[in-house]
């Protein structure tokens, strides 16, 4: 089961670097923009990257859901923490798609 540890890390990254990524991009955007040309590579990675992740998300969602099902199953007794544990590690799988796809933007654009 998961820490909460890499969710944490996977929140604090969408935080502090999803918004360098849109800004970056929006800059480049308002230059493509002055000078008439379109990067229209760019523009489909954007979108296409963002339905990849949600699909990612959703699978890895319905995954981990499955296999807390089934540890909870195996349990002997339920608590509040078994609980949170769970939430925990099902918020991690469903966020862990969009974290990395940010910081791998966040190097690739900065560069």
């Amino acid at each position: 089961m998961s820490s909460g540890r890499g969710l944490s890390n996977d929140l604090a990254t969408l935080w502090l670097q999803a918004p360098v990524v849109i800004a970056i991009r929006l800059q480049q955007m308002w230059m493509d923009a002055l000078t008439g040309s379109v990067n229209a590579t760019e523009m489909n990675r954007m979108v296409s990257e963002k339905m990849m992740a949600a699909a990612e998300s959703a699978a890895a969602v319905n995954a981990e859901m499955m296999q807390q099902g089934l540890a909870l199953l195996t349990a002997t007794s339920h608590s509040r923490q078994s609980a949170r544990r769970v939430a925990d590690a099902v918020a991690e799988a469903a966020i862990k798609p969009y974290s990395r796809r940010v910081r791998s933007n966040a190097r690739r654009l900065s560069k």
